[in-house]
């Protein structure tokens, strides 16, 4: 028997690395930083250096934004 890593689907996971948010979003990298450098963005993650994002939280975020 094989040990086969899964890969989770983006629309299921609940925290995406800035790459897969930009895949799953449409948004650049680079602008998806620059909004998640915010110290109060009520969606970043911080995980020692590394920056998730939460997807739902997310999702409200640019639900409610007219432009970015």
């Amino acid at each position: 028997m094989k040990n086969e890593i899964k890969e989770v689907p983006v629309w299921i996971k609940t925290n995406l690395t800035l790459e897969e948010t930009a895949a799953y979003s449409g948004i650049g990298i680079n602008r998806i930083r620059e909004i998640s450098n915010d110290e109060n963005c009520p969606f970043v993650l911080w995980v020692g250096n590394k920056r998730l994002i939460k997807r739902k939280l997310f999702d409200a975020y640019i639900e409610k934004q007219y432009s970015i």
